[in-house]
């Protein structure tokens, strides 16, 4: 064996053995072995080692950050994907259920919750739905899907003219049709249809005007919380809720609540007439069946969506001309209103409300 051979690993001299007894006489010793004193060939060797594993770490840590990112990636167009795709959806095939444009139907619009000008069912929307049903000639009618409990003066008002003014362009028949309830501000608008379907089990009514609110003075004093609300003019505050309201001041916000009820009032009369009743109750703001509403004129006849259908068409045969909503801005008031109430913060545009409590 000669002494010139290199070894393939190291790229020095094969260890001889002089070289070898030194080493084990040194690893003898004292058991380790410092750096002065250790072989230049075993510093080497482990260096190469310690690299090695250095190596295979980084190696490793970008394998994990690499499938990450894939997995965040994959994550970010599978949204993407079911937002076109729920887009899609509701632009394209929720509307008109599938039917033909030529087949006889009724044209729905859906009027559902709350009327509120920042909801789903505020005038806008259920405006442009009653004039696409109104224009299309293969709807035999009009129908207002009511379920709801009422809301807004203003945005009621708004359907309330604007089936009057439809009324006014042609015969095409507007009709509305209440499914749970159809209360305050909901049936406000109904009562311009030409005629009101309701189911017995049905609410009707709440021919009424509400306006609610909390006197939280007395609790602020006991906490200790001084109330600084600066204004110009003396009636400015008053619908604060942690300031006195006087008598004057009272009966001032019981005047415009008298006269927003008697426009409600005047409203309903308008387009019932003389199928109302001349029960004293009618307008006190009280809630009936639907059974009990037909007694009182409230409504025209006992009848479902479905049943209106077959009597007009012999099939039942609609078409949703509800306008679509943003799948996301749906989700996203949804969240939000639901926070709102549990919260207690829920406030509507107007404090005076044609609205059940």
């Amino acid at each position: 064996m000669s002494d010139d051979r290199r070894d393939d690993w190291t790229q020095g001299p094969e260890l001889t053995r002089e070289n070898g007894e030194r080493r084990k006489a040194a690893h003898s010793g004292d058991g380790e072995s410092t750096g002065a004193d250790s072989d230049p060939d075993t510093v080497r060797l482990a260096e190469v080692r310690m690299l090695d594993r250095w190596i295979g770490g980084v190696l490793a840590e970008q394998r994990r950050s690499r499938r990450w990112k894939i997995f965040f990636r994959l994550l970010f167009a599978l949204l993407v994907i079911a937002g076109l795709c729920l887009s899609a959806y509701t632009l394209f095939l929720a509307q008109g259920d599938g039917m033909s444009a030529g087949k006889r139907h009724l044209g729905v619009v859906d009027v559902s919750g709350p009327i509120d000008a920042n909801g789903q069912a505020n005038a806008e929307r259920i405006i442009e739905g009653l004039q696409q049903a109104w224009q299309d000639p293969g709807a035999d009618a009009v129908v207002l899907h009511i379920n709801s409990p009422g809301g807004s003066p203003v945005q009621s008002q708004r359907v309330y003219d604007e089936i009057r003014y439809l009324q006014e362009q042609g015969d095409k028949p507007i009709l509305a049709v209440i499914e749970d309830i159809g209360a305050s501000g909901a049936y406000y608008m109904a009562s311009a249809a030409d005629r009101i379907y309701a189911s017995p089990a049905s609410l009707v009514g709440s021919i009424g005007v509400i306006s609610a609110g909390f006197g939280l003075q007395g609790a602020i004093d006991k906490v200790g919380v001084e109330r600084r609300v600066f204004t110009a003019g003396e009636n400015k505050a008053f619908m604060d809720p942690f300031s006195e309201i006087s008598p004057s001041q009272r009966a001032f916000w019981q005047s415009v609540l008298n006269t927003t009820h008697r426009q409600f009032i005047d409203a309903v009369k308008a387009g019932r007439g003389d199928r109302l009743s001349d029960d004293p109750e009618l307008f006190s703001g009280l809630i009936w069946t639907g059974q009990q509403a037909k007694s009182l004129g409230l409504i025209d006849d006992i009848s479902n969506l479905e049943q209106l259908s077959r009597e007009r068409l012999g099939e039942v045969s609609l078409r949703d001309y509800t306008p679509s909503l943003d799948p996301w801005s749906l989700v996203s008031n949804k969240l939000t209103s639901a926070a709102a109430h549990w919260l207690g913060l829920s406030s509507p545009a107007s404090p005076v409300r044609y609205q059940l409590p």
